[in-house]
């Protein structure tokens, strides 16, 4: 199966202003190439056919007809290639010459796409060779290698799902770029043929527009530059190239080669679908004639695709950096609102010595801050159950002295063991109610100390733990305000680091060892040697691959086998095939069992694209079955 991905490429070509017949054997060696590497569509640059440079000889009989002719030449060399071709060519029609794409499937001209946007400033003289499209008020008929050929606004049906649009060059420079008619017409490709010379600070700025227009249009884009073989007679062209898919640049080629190349990239269809169908502004619009084009893509390797192992991660160090700023800056500020809203003395936070307790009090800490109050305001409470170490309680401790908080310290086991022996339940018996017995314990005593008080009580779970069902309902599930539910584990242990690099040294220390500790619930004894021997990956699985299923399946509706697939690329070197399916399993059923926990969570503030809150992003029945999702 190809799960919705198509392989496109970008080329820049080798060639001669002016001669079309040295041109079109440049332009087959690169569609040999391209199929040969799996591409199923293969976009040129602007009049690839002739040369963008040949200025008045465009006006000459003899260069219009050797490109008709070289035309039809990559035309029949196309014959029986199972890929689709974008050639530049001039294409005459009546009493005006225009700058068209031509579009190419197994010996067919399928249709000529005219130029919109005819640049003439500066450096741009166009307008004294071609006409606009726009004059064009419909379809027309030009007769080309023999066959009458539709020449006008059209979409290509690519198969697959893939629906290919076109604008060229200057077509996307303008205010309003054909582009964006032709995405809500159905395309999900645009195909951008170029002729865009260099200059400081242009490739830039041609870079985002590239991605820039694929993320307004929700949309794969292919743009090919023309290449440092035009004429220099006062440009240079680079032969910039760039594959963006929803604003993220998938490929992008280097400049100024002096040789042929092609750029490559898989583009997720099925995931553009998605983004489309979610986005209810992206509305149909007017209705463009859709020419069949198609291509057999039964299969992808995704040679040319970065699958990204942690989504909710930046790789960048300094995009990360970025990221965890603004994510303690919405966590805080949210906080520090609901604290002056309801007149609140400060916060009250149960500190585990875990990672989403220590978050949850860094950030306690701020917006306490930024609503006027204290760190003292903040009152830190440490609750020593059957599991807890010497390490998380005395990390606990540390932490709360050196953020300055008030530090509270309540033991629940007495209290424990009297409600174990009030419901009749053998405190030998480790099952889940000896577990939720703590955490219920625990949540009772928060509750009671913020009403005690006059504070609100901060809630501590995260994203993945609400995703999976990893918490006691009405225990470490509920809260008055919950700042880390939209935060997922893999980016908790960031923020946490994050804190630690801008904290002293005392603080920075305390919250390395909190980094370095296992994530447990800590609901079970410790084992002999006295360290932690309840691990949640152990029971439910790697956060890291949850987090990864939980974000595809989320933002895109994957199906199983798609996150499985996907997974298997992104985690190839650290999971073997069969235990990436075996976690997939457990994450759907997971997932799906544990809505009901969802359906009720508290106030908390949304900090990514992914949030599983029942008043915003995801709303679901909680006693959906999971049986198609798991076949």
């Amino acid at each position: 199966m190809n799960y919705g991905f198509f392989r496109a490429a970008a080329a820049s070509l080798e060639l001669k202003p002016a001669d079309p017949d040295f041109n079109k054997e440049e332009i087959k060696k690169a569609i040999a190439r391209a199929e040969e590497n799996g591409a199923r569509l293969l976009v040129t640059p602007e009049l690839s056919v002739t040369g963008y440079t040949c200025a008045d000889l465009f006006f000459t009989s003899a260069l219009l007809s050797s490109a008709q002719r070289a035309l039809c030449d990559i035309a029949d060399f196309t014959r029986g290639r199972n890929i689709c071709i974008v050639l530049g060519v001039p294409v005459r029609y009546k009493n005006s010459l225009y700058n068209c794409a031509a579009v190419i499937k197994d010996g067919c001209i399928k249709g000529f796409v005219p130029k919109i946007h005819i640049a003439n400033y500066n450096e741009f003289y166009e307008k004294r060779w071609f006409a606009s499209g726009a004059q064009l008020e419909s379809a027309v008929t030009v007769s080309v290698c023999g066959r009458d050929v539709q020449m006008g606004n059209m979409l290509f049906d690519l198969g697959s799902g893939a629906v290919l649009g076109i604008e060229l060059c200057e077509d996307l420079w303008v205010p309003q770029p054909p582009s964006g008619s032709l995405a809500l017409a159905g395309a999900n490709i645009i195909a951008n043929l170029s002729a865009s010379d260099e200059y400081v600070s242009k490739a830039g700025y041609r870079k985002e527009l590239v991605s820039n227009q694929s993320a307004r249009c929700v949309a794969a884009y292919v743009y090919a530059g023309a290449s440092v073989f035009e004429s220099t007679t006062d440009l240079l062209f680079g032969g910039a190239r760039f594959i963006a898919e929803n604003g993220a640049i998938l490929a992008e080629g280097e400049r100024f080669l002096r040789k042929t190349d092609i750029v490559y990239a898989d583009i997720d269809i099925e995931k553009l679908t998605a983004l489309r169908l979610k986005n209810t502004s992206f509305e149909n619009g007017a209705a463009l004639p859709v020419v069949p084009a198609q291509v057999e893509n039964e299969s992808n390797s995704l040679e040319y695709r970065f699958v990204d192992a942690h989504p909710f991660v930046p790789a960048d160090d300094e995009k990360r950096r970025e990221r965890c700023t603004e994510i303690l800056a919405i966590q805080a500020g949210a906080l520090a609102k609901r604290l002056e809203h309801i007149g609140s003395g400060g916060c009250v936070v149960g500190i585990s010595g875990g990672l989403d307790s220590t978050l949850a009090l860094l950030v306690a800490v701020r917006a306490a801050k930024l609503a006027g109050k204290e760190a003292a305001d903040v009152l830190g409470v440490t609750m020593p159950g059957f599991g807890t170490t010497g390490r998380t309680y005395n990390n606990s401790l540390k932490l709360m002295k050196c953020l300055g908080v008030t530090a509270l310290e309540v033991d629940i086991k007495e209290a424990c063991l009297e409600h174990m022996k009030n419901i009749g339940h053998d405190p030998n018996d480790h099952d889940v109610t000896y577990e939720n017995t703590q955490a219920r314990e625990r949540t009772q005593v928060l509750f009671d100390l913020a009403n005690k008080h006059g504070k609100l009580l901060v809630g501590t779970g995260d994203l993945s733990e609400l995703a999976m069902g990893w918490c006691t309902y009405n225990g470490d599930h509920m809260s008055m305000y919950g700042v880390n539910a939209s935060v997922p584990k893999t980016l908790v242990r960031y923020l946490v680091e994050y804190a630690a690099g801008a904290s002293d040294e005392s603080t920075a220390a305390v919250l390395y060892d909190i980094l370095d500790t296992p994530v447990s619930p800590e609901l079970l004894p410790p084992d002999k040697n006295g360290d932690i021997a309840q691990k949640t990956e152990e029971n439910i699985g790697p956060y890291e691959l949850h987090d990864f299923f939980l974000y595809n399946f989320i933002r895109f509706g994957f199906s199983k086998e798609k996150l499985v697939f996907l997974a298997q690329k992104a985690f190839k070197d650290a999971y073997r095939p069969e235990t990436v399916k075996k976690w997939a399993d457990v994450f759907f059923k997971r997932f799906f069992i544990s809505q009901f926990k969802r359906s009720c969570v508290p106030d908390s503030p949304k900090v990514g694209s992914v949030s599983l809150s029942p008043r915003g992003d995801w709303r679901m029945p909680s006693d959906a079955s999971f049986n198609a999702f798991l076949k």
